[in-house]
């Protein structure tokens, strides 16, 4: 349960979001917290400023006119503004009391015993256990004079704390509801999304068993795991249909290859049996035996050559090659079959035949699965005809047949390895010859008419040797 993608996935989005919250918590916090002092130590020096400047005019005045300290108390001072407020350096009224607090000079920074500019510092007054924020700002009676003392005017750090703890109560708390928020989110699309990666995985196993007939809901939205789900359901129809092919091409070999076998094994028979008297009956027997080893043979070739092809196992054997000559040699092949089913079977020989590069055998194997296909499909007194020619750097080899022709959604399905329309055969002349075509740097078109017949074309580079 830990370990699956159900629980991984809103773990680490909810810990995502947590880590987000409290990086952005604490940021927020530090930013409070510097606006906070720096806003404080503004309003201190202002105040020190202020009241510098009261005590300095106080002073002068008292000098002046020789009246006593001034009238006010700094208690009051302190309660107005809400800061502590001390003094440091010589006796502003001399003989007379300011009322406000001294420090000692030990108790304050260098910096402030200096007496030249304003200071913002840090520190503990004698009788208190508390640490302020202080600023001291020099007293001059004149403005280019020397200072008697400073203010300082100080606030508890705590006061400070006291600003920011309400936001981080309420950080808190938005943490606490964004956690639990961001929970039920990830929840949610952990099940949105790992309940059709469950549904794949189940239908994978299913698949593992062998169940090719199994499916996942594709679902309407354009996603990954919608892309996903349709081409999970195109690889199981593509795996149930090989496994129809493979049976099906195991159900034809087995009928090619028991065929051949079963008149082999008889005539073997006959023979070992001395059943042949006559020796031309006998020798008529063995030439059966001769020609179904040949057929046997050209079988096992046709699946050791896809083979070949389907694992880039193939090697070209370039070579000058004349087409012209290729083409007559074919035509020559299939001439006896030709005249035994009155088939009018035609040489075009008008066109042009040019000398290529290539490989001569393959080719010569290409346009002869071209033809057995072209009189499989010819009923007899039909017309089939081959001929070649050069356009555009490209030869073309023509195989025309007046066969039924090749329903539209049928003329891909015929190069697929292991299909035959009629149920007989291995449906391997094709792909083969496809195959070959494409291992040469070509490739084979079709055209057909239904009822009128097809014309297969292999087009190869017309490489000049």
């Amino acid at each position: 349960m830990l370990g699956s993608l159900r629980f991984r996935l809103p773990a680490l989005f909810l810990l995502g979001i947590v880590l987000a919250g409290v990086v952005a918590a604490l940021i927020s916090l530090r930013l409070f917290q510097t606006y906070t002092r720096a806003q404080s130590v503004q309003e201190l020096r202002r105040e020190a400023t202020g009241l510098s400047e009261l005590y300095a005019d106080a002073a002068l005045r008292a000098a002046d006119e020789g009246s006593g300290a001034i009238d006010f108390a700094a208690s009051k001072l302190e309660l107005a503004t809400g800061d502590r407020i001390f003094y440091v350096g010589a006796s502003l009224f001399p003989g007379q009391d300011s009322g406000l607090k001294r420090l000692m000079e030990a108790s304050v920074p260098q910096a402030v015993r200096e007496l030249k500019n304003p200071v913002t510092f840090t520190f503990t007054p004698p009788g208190s256990n508390r640490s302020y924020i202080a600023v001291a700002h020099p007293v001059r009676l004149e403005p280019d004079s020397d200072a008697l003392g400073a203010i300082v005017v100080a606030k508890p750090q705590t006061e400070l704390r006291d600003q920011w703890l309400p936001l981080v109560f309420r950080l808190a708390i938005a943490v606490c509801v964004g956690v639990l928020l961001a929970g039920l989110l990830s929840w949610w699309l952990s099940r949105k999304i790992t309940g059709p990666v469950s549904a794949l995985s189940t239908a994978a196993d299913e698949i593992a068993a062998g169940n090719y007939a199994v499916r996942v809901p594709a679902g309407g939205g354009g996603d990954e795991i919608s892309h996903l789900s349709t081409r999970f359901n195109e690889m199981a129809a593509r795996l149930a249909a090989t496994e129809e092919r493979e049976r099906q091409f195991l159900m034809s070999v087995s009928h090619e290859l028991r065929t051949p076998l079963t008149a082999i094994k008889g005539h073997v028979d006959a023979i070992r049996d001395g059943l042949f008297d006559d020796p031309e009956l006998e020798r008529a027997s063995l030439d059966v035996v001769a020609g179904e080893t040949i057929r046997l043979e050209r079988l096992v070739g046709d699946v050791l050559d896809l083979a070949k092809l389907n694992a880039h196992r193939f090697t070209v054997h370039a070579q000058e090659v004349d087409i012209g000559v290729l083409v007559e040699r074919a035509h020559a092949s299939f001439g006896e079959e030709a005249r035994r089913r009155e088939i009018d079977f035609r040489l075009d020989e008008d066109r042009e035949a040019p000398t290529i590069v290539t490989d001569g055998d393959r080719v010569l194997q290409v346009i002869t699965n071209l033809l057995a296909n072209a009189f499989r499909w010819t009923p007899d007194g039909g017309t089939v005809s081959i001929g070649s020619a050069t356009e555009n750097g490209l030869v073309q080899i023509d195989v025309r047949d007046t066969g039924p022709g090749i329903q539209p959604d049928e003329r891909e399905r015929i190069f697929v390895p292991f299909i035959s329309r009629d149920n007989h055969g291995t449906g391997l002349g094709l792909p083969i010859a496809r195959e070959l075509a494409i291992a040469l740097g070509g490739r084979i078109e079709l055209e057909s008419t239904v009822g009128e017949g097809s014309c297969f074309t292999l087009v190869l580079p017309a490489r000049q040797a």
